[in-house]
């Protein structure tokens, strides 16, 4: 029966979301519940918060599943209630900074939480402890054990619950960002100006409280900030980012002044090819791959950014129009088919994103309630015509892109936008179609635009109307028209073998169908039922059975009839196994004929078995929801079930399980009966149908949203039915399988086989029909209790009517049990019959799984919903503006369906998880024994069939987990267990189900962790690769240890259960190397993690630490490469570092510095390190490591022994995902000095040791550096500079006097020394050595001075040139790490120093040191320049222009930069004739030296980023010295230029350049000799090619007498000739897609020359 939803609550009156307001009414009564269940739960989490209870934090996670339901079931809750939860989150994920798995959970419940509800509840949101958070966890040097994929998720969910509260910033937040970043930012060359700007975008806040901080003055500052760092592609998306949030929400600006900047900036962010250069910047700058990481939202494409700003730049009377304008100008070129590349994918992003804030923009203007002040910049009809009309320039090039992302995004677009300015877009879309039509080379054009006609149609349809309605017929008539052409075309876009044609082809015959025709046509005489009402999106072909539907659902009851007789004739008379699918959506009730095909029990032909199967199948799908209908057939119907499963085929049995789970479903289940019904709403103008939106307000609802769906309510008869099939196919299934597995009454027979699988296969189709409509199995209680306690209710759901009863679920899971125990036994080998039983207890204990695959399968369709069946919030047609998407009435009843089916499988999901008195029946306990031992098969496939459904169970159930982990655990242990019981044991724990479960269990964790280190007696390869990467997933996923594990075992009262599990690791013998080495490092690494754990309890770790520091220490020499490269991870943790930073950290910090700890730690550390020969075996072992290969160019920085490592191994090794600052911190962009075989992390051991240990660690380096800096061997060599960094930047304190005089006597020996097979090396020591301490690297290491005094020190004129080259690359090194806005006294004048002697040294005859001195002066002079700019800026008696004067010694060095440039110009042009003649000139020798000196200088000042303090010197170096032939490439530059200038001013230029040429020509022609030179016509031609070359795709009137007139040249001698022969190739190209219809624009004459 059907049970009407009219006269019940709508979403119009009762103020419910239209998903719950139109869910089946017994459902629907029950939502009304939902707000009070809500205010419940958050009383109940809040009574179990206990803010001096640590652990509580952890109880409180199992409410955070329960309110995220409310959030997807949209609810109506409370504001109050939200208000509530949310400052309970906020406390809660403040309290616990030491757990990580507490703040992931709440950060992602507060973030969607604000995301919805912000607007409603009143609540201000602290920015600071957020960011403490993430300094805290990600950015301190000691961070916690936490794997590097928890770390990553902590940090991405963090910064998204940033996102979330960036709107309820108090007051004056803004400020505080700003002053706590903007320091970072005023050095441009310390990747901490990379990190400040990162936060800056996290943080900075532009809501309306913080208005008053955006003022023109600091939107300048950012500007120039901006601009401080040149072609970094990082540094301009998160400064793009930053203003374009400014610009949406600062209207007090005046942007008009920004704007040109602004658009330069933005069109440079575009990587697109100019002329024939590269795509990419020519030197763009490195970001540390930390940093990119940690900020990477967006950071692919600054594509979001540019679109967002450009939007809401846009305003009346503005100059914005006249950018943008240009902007497209430029870019459009790009977006053509024949014009892609990789910056395809940006182009594609930045039209979509235009499109999509421009709507938002638009519905923002037409809901918001706004001021005069900000009504005066709302868009009007004249603006958004400009828009639209600046926008379908890249919709015209990109319509028929072979990207098939850029071609569907235009299609879009389109949509979009015919909404806005119909007038403007369906007159386009109708050409382009005529024009796709008419094409015969590129068929691919006929496919999108008939996308974009499905995509536009009811845009097309609904102005037709509104210009009919107006007496503009003619415009109205032609939209007719293309509505007719597109579905008299549409048939012959059916190609079976054209995929994508026919896809566009179904969603226009889908778009124009959903939009209805004339409610007094015939077609709406009657009533239909849906034929397949709740699938609109399904299975391969979604687009094909929304036409059918919608096209079968608009039929009058006799065209109906018709269809479906014809359909049956079709169906009956052709057998189309292949197509099933596609095939039912037709059949309508033609399957009443199929039981006169019944089987037999004879042995089927192949060919009636392939007819059962497919009529069957057939008849399975259309009676999906006929409901009541098939009430008639019942004996029919129970006839063909029977003879299905009766019949010998294995085939036909699936088909008939097939057709018993849609009859039982059809009759119990609740599913919409009319969705693609016409229904008897007011159509728009009487012909369209109205669509609805699922976000509409009250006051602005649509007649539509009143006619909610009708829903099968199944009768009594039905009920009684389905009872029936049970009682058949379900009890007495159960009944047949205890027979079978009791007697054995088939085994002689041979025929068991057969009578299982059936038995079985009958269970499993009705536990799929009835799904969670038969009621699940009861739980058991602690007190006894059977069924008393009634669990708590938290959301509405149901899927049906109830039948049967639990005792029938009961029933079967113990029949089930035993078979399954028989089966294991007597047909363990069986694989077919034990994946049924997986299955069919999956059906049992998994209650509600298979609505949420159900569910799940629907909701991934609808992600691909087609644009064909939206309609955009703003519609000007009407007009009519919503909120969101407005859709057809189908198309929000399947969608309520699909909310129908989600709550129906959460409703009963969470219910007995905050009851701790709850837990799983006996019976349920055994179908997970059962799992278990299924999940452990020989067979790798029952394994993974029981393996997920298991993890499901123990999901629902986690009180299960623990016996899961012990017994699989043990398997690991014992010696006996074969291969495939090892490998599912594997499988299972490293499930993310049970990895989170180790975190919470004591005995778990303990089990897990011994179960892997005895697990080495497995012989089998598979064995241990499964073991490996299990502890490998482990150690990822790591998120601590309960703290259950800190309390004193039973046995031993004064020991707890750390200890002892610190001690059995101790026991098996690691330390000694008993171990296989993977075991071993395992075994190490297990140890850390827990010593890293074990941190919040002070006397625990105090116990272990000064040992275990001691161990690692010991492990450094160490035969096992891997245990030397974990030992350094170790020790970078372990080691506390300098007293000075110590007592620098906050409070929770001293935590890892206990009273006596450290003490303790550095005797023992300082007794290993005294022992004889230590210091030298570990710097030889640690030399071991850096693997030297014939080419150290390598891309990426890895350790050297990866090369001997498998993936796995290194997983085990490499654990510690730094998410801190990396080193260096300072750009590399240094060619003299590239390497990777320093490895900072070694520097960084040796710089903790002498810090923690003090001079004992210095005397014993000492003795054994000297025979390592004395090595010839590199590998010796590089540890040796890894340990004298590690000295020199310790900083210890103390009487170190004699030790620096050793220590600089090595590195004036090193400098000295001729060989330069190391300098890379030495030359990362260095830096090392100088690099400034905190986090802007302002404050100097205690050496740095000594340090430069030593590079400063001039070196004998007798030195090699190999020296001097080493000597200037030390220095340069040195100065990138001097912040150059904090430079002291002392650092400048070593400035002045070294300028003065880099200008003596300028005309050096080799080559390498004159490289080495273009670099150094380029950071000796950038960092100059910006130190006296911070200066003058700081300086209160300067105002106005600064005028900057730069001393080295008493020049002026820019002047002398720029000046002997021009002198050394003109000498080297006075020298050309001597150099032709071979005459050997020593000052030209001399000139051309200082050139080459300031081409290195000049390319220094771009790699580094520097030029943007060096423009005005770059530009007086550039303009004498250059002489390059660069005419072509000028040319193609000018091509692309002249599309983003004034008309009037590119007319100008292509006048001139034309009748110039002419000239030329004419004067060729009358007189052989014309007087003009070669260059001279050369460059009348370029200016001709450029003018030809800027239209790429189009046609403009003038174009083809200025490519004539470019071939008459072609007969000119070179290089005219190959301008000319490769300008007209490349007009050809890009006009070849449409020469047929272009070239009409030539004349004959002009054809022929062309």
């Amino acid at each position: 029966m059907a049970r009407e939803g009219g006269g019940e609550p709508t979403a119009a009156t009762s103020g419910m979301h239209i998903y719950n307001a139109w869910l089946p009414p017994a459902v629907r009564d029950e939502v009304a519940r939902e707000p009070a269940a809500f205010a419940g739960a958050v009383r109940e989490a809040r009574a179990a918060w206990r803010p001096d209870d640590p652990d509580s934090a952890d109880a409180s996670l199992k409410w955070i599943p329960i309110f995220f339901l409310f959030i997807y079931a949209k609810s109506d809750i409370a504001p109050e209630d939200v208000h509530t939860l949310v400052e309970l989150g906020l406390e809660i994920f403040h309290a616990s900074q030491n757990k990580f798995v507490v703040q992931i959970k709440w950060a992602d419940l507060l973030t969607i939480f604000l995301k919805k509800h912000a607007k409603r509840i009143s609540i201000s949101v602290q920015w600071r402890p957020l960011y403490d958070t993430l300094i805290r966890t990600h950015f301190k040097r000691n961070m916690g054990p936490e794997g590097w994929k928890v770390k990553q998720q902590h940090f991405e969910i963090v910064t998204s619950l940033v996102h979330a509260s960036r709107s309820l910033f108090p007051e004056g937040a803004a400020a505080e960002i700003w002053s706590e970043f903007r320091l970072l930012l005023e050095n441009p060359w310390h990747n901490s100006a990379f990190e400040g700007v990162g936060f800056l975008r996290l943080f900075l806040p532009a809501n309306s409280r913080n208005q008053d901080h955006f003022t023109t003055e600091w939107i300048a500052e950012c500007l120039d900030i901006w601009g401080s760092i040149t072609n970094c592609n990082f540094w301009d998306i998160q400064w793009a980012s930053i203003i374009s949030r400014c610009i949406k929400g600062s209207t007090s600006v005046d942007w008009e002044s920004f704007l040109p900047i602004l658009f330069t900036r933005y069109l440079n962010m575009f990587e697109v090819p100019i002329s024939s250069g590269n795509v990419s910047f020519p030197f763009p700058l490195y970001v540390p791959r930390n940093t990119r990481s940690l900020f990477s939202s967006d950071t692919g494409t600054p594509s979001k950014a540019i679109a967002k700003s450009v939007v809401y730049l846009l305003k009346p009377n503005s100059l914005a129009f006249d950018h943008f304008e240009k902007l497209i100008n430029f870019l459009e070129q790009f977006y053509h088919p024949s014009n892609g590349g990789s910056w395809t994918y940006s182009l594609e992003r930045f039209l979509e994103y235009l499109s999509l804030y421009f709507e938002k923009r638009l519905r923002h203007e037409q809901f918001e309630a706004m001021d005069d002040k900000h009504n005066q910049f709302c868009l009007g009809k004249e603006e958004r015509a400009a828009f639209v009309k600046v926008v379908l320039k890249l919709l015209a090039r990109g319509q028929y892109s072979k990207d098939d992302s850029l071609a569907e995004t235009v299609s879009i677009a389109t949509s979009i936008l015919s909404y806005v300015e119909p007038s403007l877009v369906i007159p386009f879309v109708a050409i382009n179609f005529q024009l796709a039509l008419e094409t015969t080379t590129a068929t691919h054009q006929l496919e999108n635009a008939v996308t974009s006609v499905a995509f536009s149609g009811r845009a097309i349809l609904l102005s037709s109307l509104c210009l009919s309605q107006s007496d503009d017929s003619s415009t109205s008539d032609t939209f007719n028209d293309l509505i007719i052409i597109s579905l008299s075309n549409a048939l012959l876009g059916m190609d079976a073998n054209d995929p994508p044609k026919t896809i566009a082809t179904m969603q226009l015959i889908g778009s124009i169908f959903s939009n209805n025709l004339e409610s007094s046509s015939p077609i709406n005489e009657g009533y239909q039922s849906s034929i397949m009402s709740g699938t609109f999106l399904v299975e391969d072909s979604p687009y094909y059975y929304s036409m059918l539907e919608i096209l079968l659902g608009k039929l009058s009851q006799s065209l109906f009839n018709q269809s479906l007789k014809k359909i049956a004739k079709f169906v009956n008379a052709n057998i189309l196994p292949g197509a099933t699918s596609e095939g039912t959506p037709t059949t309508g009730y033609v399957g009443r004929e199929v039981h006169n095909k019944r089987a037999t029990k004879a042995m089927l032909s192949p060919a009636l078995e392939t007819a059962l199967d497919y009529y069957l199948r057939v008849l399975a799908i259309a009676i999906k929801y006929a409901g009541p209908v098939l009430l008639s057939y019942k004996q029919e119907l129970q006839n063909i079930i029977t003879s299905s499963f009766q019949a010998p085929s294995w085939k036909v049995n699936g088909a008939g399980d097939c057709l018993l789970r849609s009859l039982l479903g059809t009759m119990v289940l609740y599913y919409p009966i009319d969705m693609y019904k016409t229904f008897s709403c007011q159509p728009i103008a009487n012909i369209v149908e109205p669509w609805g939106c699922s976000k509409a307000h009250q006051d602005q609802e649509v007649e539509m949203l009143n006619f909610p769906p009708k829903w099968h309510d199944p009768s009594q008869d039905e009920l009684s039915f389905a009872n029936e099939l049970l009682e058949f196919h379900f009890l007495s299934a159960l009944e047949n399988l205890w027979i079978i597995c009791e007697t054995k009454i088939h085994s002689e027979t041979g025929e068991e086989k057969e009578h299982l699988k059936v038995t079985l296969l009958r269970i499993h189709s009705a536990l799929q029909g009835v799904m969670s409509c038969l009621p699940e199995m009861r739980p058991s209680y602690k007190d006894g209790r059977s069924n008393v306690v009634e669990p708590m209710f938290f959301i509405a759901g149901s899927a049906g009517s109830v039948v049967g009863n639990p005792e029938m679920r009961e029933k079967a899971a113990e029949l089930v049990h035993k078979a399954c125990r028989y089966l294991l036994k007597e047909r363990t080998d069986d694989s077919i019959l034990l994946v049924l039983v997986v299955r069919v207890i999956d059906a049992l204990v998994n209650y509600g799984s298979l609505e949420y695959k159900e569910w799940s399968s629907h909701f991934e369709d609808w992600k691909a919903e087609s644009a064909s069946v939206i309609e955009p919030s703003c519609n000007f047609i009407i007009p009519f503006h919503c909120q969101g998407k407005k859709r057809p009435r189908w198309a929000l009843v399947d969608k309520t369906h699909m909310q129908n089916t989600w709550r129906c499988s959460q409703s009963s999901y969470h219910i007995y998880h905050t009851n701790a008195d709850v837990s799983p029946s006996s019976l349920m306990i055994n179908l997970m024994n059962d799992l278990l031992d299924l999940s452990i098969h020989n067979y790798e496939t029952v394994r993974s069939y029981a393996g997920r459904s298991l993890t499901k169970l123990l999901n629902r159930w986690p009180s299960l987990k623990s016996n899961c982990v012990l017994t699989l655990t043990d398997n690991l242990r014992d010696s006996k267990a074969p291969e495939h019981m090892v490998l599912g044991s594997c499988s299972i724990l490293s499930s993310e189900t049970i990895l989170r479960h180790l975190a919470t269990d004591s005995i778990s964790v303990s089990s897990f962790i011994m179960g892997i280190l005895e697990s080495s007696h497995h012989e089998s390869l598979k064995c241990q690769k499964a073991i490996t990467e299990l502890f490998v997933e482990y150690n990822i996923h790591f998120s601590g240890i309960s703290r259950s594990l800190f309390k004193n075992t039973e046995c031993e009262a004064d020991k707890p259960v750390f200890l002892s599990l610190v001690s059995q690791i101790n026991a098996l013998g690691f330390a000694t190397n008993s171990l296989h080495w993977r075991y071993n490092l395992m075994a190490n690494r297990v140890l850390l993690l827990l010593i890293l754990a074990s941190r919040s309890e002070s006397d625990v770790y105090s116990q272990i630490l000064a040992e275990t520091a001691g161990h690692f220490l010991r492990n450094l020499k160490s035969q096992l490469p891997h245990s030397r490269i974990l030992a350094i991870s170790a020790l970078k943790t372990l080691l506390q570092g300098s007293p000075d930073k110590a007592s620098a950290q906050d409070s929770q910090q001293s935590l890892d510095c206990p009273e006596g700890g450290t003490l303790s730690t550095r005797g023992i550390l300082n007794n290993i390190i005294r022992e004889d020969g230590f210091m030298s075996e570990t710097l030889n072992s640690l030399s071991h490591v850096h693997i030297i290969s014939d080419n150290d160019d390598s891309s990426e920085k890895t350790y050297g022994a990866s090369s001997f490592m498998s993936g796995s191994d290194q997983e085990i090794t490499y654990f510690y995902f730094d998410f801190s600052a990396s080193w260096p911190r300072t750009p590399s962009w240094i060619s003299l000095v590239g390497g990777d075989t320093f490895y900072s992390s070694f520097a960084r051991i040796f710089k903790r040791l002498i810090q923690q240990c003090g001079m004992p660690v210095i005397s014993s380096l000492q003795d054994a550096l000297g025979e390592f800096l004395s090595s010839k061997e590199k590998s010796r060599q590089c540890v040796a500079a890894e340990a004298m960094a590690g000295i020199l930047h310790s900083d210890l304190t103390g009487n170190l006097e004699s030790e620096n005089n050793w220590l600089m006597l090595q590195l004036q020996k090193i400098m000295l020394a001729p060989s330069l097979q190391s300098v890379p090396e030495w030359a990362a020591c260095i830096q090392y050595a100088v690099t400034g301490k905190e986090r802007s690297g302002s404050r100097a290491p205690v050496l740095r001075q000594k340090l430069l005094d030593c590079l400063c020190t001039p070196v004998p004129q007798s030195v090699a040139s190999t020296v001097l080259a080493k000597r200037y690359s030390f220095l340069s090194v040195t100065l990138t790490e001097i912040s150059a806005p904090n430079m002291s006294l002392a650092e400048e004048q070593y400035h002045v120093k070294v300028l003065d002697e880099l200008f003596v040294n300028m005309s050096h005859p080799s080559g390498q040191v004159r490289e080495a001195i273009g670099v150094t002066m380029c950071i000796a002079c950038s960092n100059m320049r910006l130190f006296r700019l911070f200066r003058q800026e700081n300086s209160k008696n300067i105002s106005g222009d600064v005028i900057m004067t730069e001393q080295a010694g008493n020049e002026n060095w820019s002047k002398q930069l720029t000046d002997g440039a021009t002198e050394l110009s003109v000498s080297i042009q006075n020298s050309i004739s001597k150099y032709l003649e071979l005459i050997p000139d020593s000052a030209t020798e001399n000139g051309l030296d200082k050139k080459e000196e300031i081409f290195h200088f000049i390319i220094a000042s771009l790699k580094s980023g520097r030029s943007s303090v060096l423009l005005d010197v770059i530009t007086g170096l550039i303009y004498p010295v250059l002489s390059l032939q660069v005419r072509e490439h000028a040319a193609g530059v000018l091509a692309s230029l002249i599309k983003a200038i004034d008309n009037d001013l590119s007319k100008d230029f292509r006048d001139r350049s034309y009748a110039q040429a002419q000239r030329i020509l004419h004067t060729r022609q009358r007189a052989a000799k014309s007087g003009h030179s070669i260059a001279t016509t050369h460059g009348a031609v370029l200016a001709l090619t450029a003018s030809v070359l800027s239209v790429p795709y189009d046609m403009p009137s003038w174009l083809p007498s200025h490519v004539t007139l470019l071939a008459r040249f072609i007969h000119e001698p070179s290089p005219i000739k190959s301008t000319v022969t490769k300008a007209v190739a490349e007009f050809k190209r890009t006009h070849a897609d449409t020469w047929i219809i272009q070239k009409a624009s030539f004349t004959e004459d002009e054809l022929e020359v062309a």
